[in-house]
């Protein structure tokens, strides 16, 4: 462990104010710098919260150094799948058809609102967070995980290499492959394969989902317009069972190996 780490635990929310402190730094990063909005944020207490957060688990990254209330720096949310039938439906249920999902009969984990404090970002927090969504993952058997990740902004045009890179090259399998709801169905294939240019592609992709390519994930049909988030989202998905010996040790390695003189997170 380094004075990097030391700082930081990782765990599930525990009570009332870690959720309270996840749901500020959402309301940070979602509201402030994304330009978010929906029906639950609460501006006055600067929250960003939704009917689903009762019934979700949170996992968060803790900062020891800073002060109760603004403790979080880090969080992801995890909806499992008995939970969620017992809710009576999935986030993602309103912006793709998740029957393919369901109709798999693999064990299934909805990941949402992954988000982590700008003072935290491109060290050892995103690491720390996958780290602890390993440990949740293994302990659990989970065969799948899912969940939206958002380009920021609604406009098509600036998102077409990206948006056609992941249609040409990490389309689901047809078997386990969602689509978009058609009210709010933007088609992915903006750019016809040959003319495809893989630094801008890239360039244009936010670090989550490139996190996530590199794990072996794929994405559903299509991606959905979230007017209200200023957002243009993509259905990731990973089959945990699929991974390569090497995309699992990415996945489930720890921090400390690193610290001690190892490769970098790639």
């Amino acid at each position: 462990m380094t004075a990097e780490t030391a700082i930081y635990e990782t765990r599930l929310a525990r009570d009332e104010a870690d959720l309270l402190a996840a749901q500020r730094l959402r309301y940070s990063v979602f509201v402030e710098e994304l330009g978010g909005d929906g029906p639950m944020v609460d501006h006055a207490a600067r929250l960003e919260r939704d009917e689903f957060d009762p019934v979700y688990d949170h996992l968060i990254l803790v900062d020891r150094t800073r002060p109760q209330g603004d403790h979080v720096v880090g969080a992801y949310r995890l909806l499992p799948a008995e939970r969620a039938e017992a809710f009576g439906r999935y986030y993602c249920d309103a912006e793709y058809d998740l029957a393919p999902l369901r109709a798999s009969g693999r064990k299934l984990l909805e990941l949402g609102r992954s988000c982590v404090h700008p003072e935290h970002r491109g060290g050892a927090a995103m690491l720390m967070l996958w780290n602890g969504l390993a440990d949740y993952v293994l302990a659990r058997e989970i065969e799948v995980l899912f969940g939206v990740a958002s380009f920021h902004g609604i406009d098509p045009e600036p998102l077409r290499q990206p948006l056609a890179w992941l249609h040409h090259h990490h389309l689901a399998p047809p078997e386990m492959r969602p689509r978009a709801r058609a009210e709010h169905f933007q088609p992915m294939d903006l750019v016809p394969e040959a003319e495809l240019d893989r630094r801008a592609a890239m360039a244009g992709m936010p670090n989550l989902i490139k996190a996530y390519l590199r794990l072996g994930g794929f994405v559903g049909e299509g991606a959905y317009i979230d007017a209200p988030f200023n957002t243009t989202d993509v259905l990731l998905l990973m089959d945990t069972k699929a991974m390569s010996e090497k995309h699992r040790s990415f996945y489930t390695r720890r921090v400390e190996p690193r610290e001690a003189g190892g490769g970098g997170q790639g």
